[in-house]
């Protein structure tokens, strides 16, 4: 089982139930911070004392307070410890569900499991905690069924954006300036049009703002 843990939540009610998982699996050695320059602070450290972490166990969003942070979110801090050091192995436990930070996050290579902040979450922490110390992978059954619900439904970077530009009401000619302007290809009204109108097919959507109404539920964007 693993030695050494570090674990970034800013929460102290999910701290002690994290303590309390850590200590059913044997796991004595571990340290909290609630926040993620701490937690870059104490890896670094450790890695330069060639004592490192074996895992991260990392929520992705933190309150903000009157502490100025250099590091503001948990994909950050995950990236950044992950090029310190790439054996770091990653557990992301939060609240955040949407299908597509999910699977940015697993497209990056830089997790081996996510678990999701609901009743069932410190059961599914121990059992992630356990899969990845025998090199598997592993989802919480909430987070497997948002994936499993919305895998035929996958955007690419040129969709997103246009739906996001939609969704702040922009028009399709002041998102075409916009594209032109920061040098977003195709930039065409036509290429636009086509794209929006195979969406609305796609999504079976009625109205541009019926499509709008669609991904956001979807948590596409």
């Amino acid at each position: 089982m693993f030695k050494k843990v570090l674990i970034a939540e800013d929460m102290d009610t999910v701290n002690h139930a994290v303590t309390s998982v850590l200590k059913d699996l044997k796991i004595e050695n571990s340290d909290h911070v609630q926040y993620c320059d701490n937690a870059y602070i104490l890896a670094k450290k450790a890695l330069n004392e060639n004592t490192p972490y074996d895992l991260l166990i990392c929520d992705l969003s933190f309150k903000k307070d009157h502490r100025e942070e250099s590091i503001t979110s948990g994909q950050e801090l995950i990236r950044i410890l992950k090029e310190e050091d790439p054996n770091l192995k990653v557990l992301v436990n939060s609240i955040e569900d949407s299908p597509l930070t999910v699977n940015k996050l697993w497209e990056s290579g830089n997790i081996n499991a996510y678990v999701c902040k609901d009743r069932n979450g410190m059961s599914s922490l121990k059992k992630a905690i356990e899969a990845i110390h025998r090199n598997r992978k592993y989802n919480s059954p909430g987070i497997e069924e948002k994936l499993n619900k919305s895998n035929t439904f996958t955007l690419n970077d040129f969709e997103i954006s246009l739906l996001d530009c939609l969704a702040k009401g922009m028009t399709q000619d002041q998102i075409q300036e916009h594209y032109k302007t920061n040098n977003i290809k195709p930039s065409s009204k036509s290429s636009i049009e086509k794209r929006l109108k195979e969406l609305k097919e796609e999504f079976q959507a009625n109205t541009t703002a019926h499509l709008i109404g669609i991904v956001k539920d979807l948590r596409l964007i």
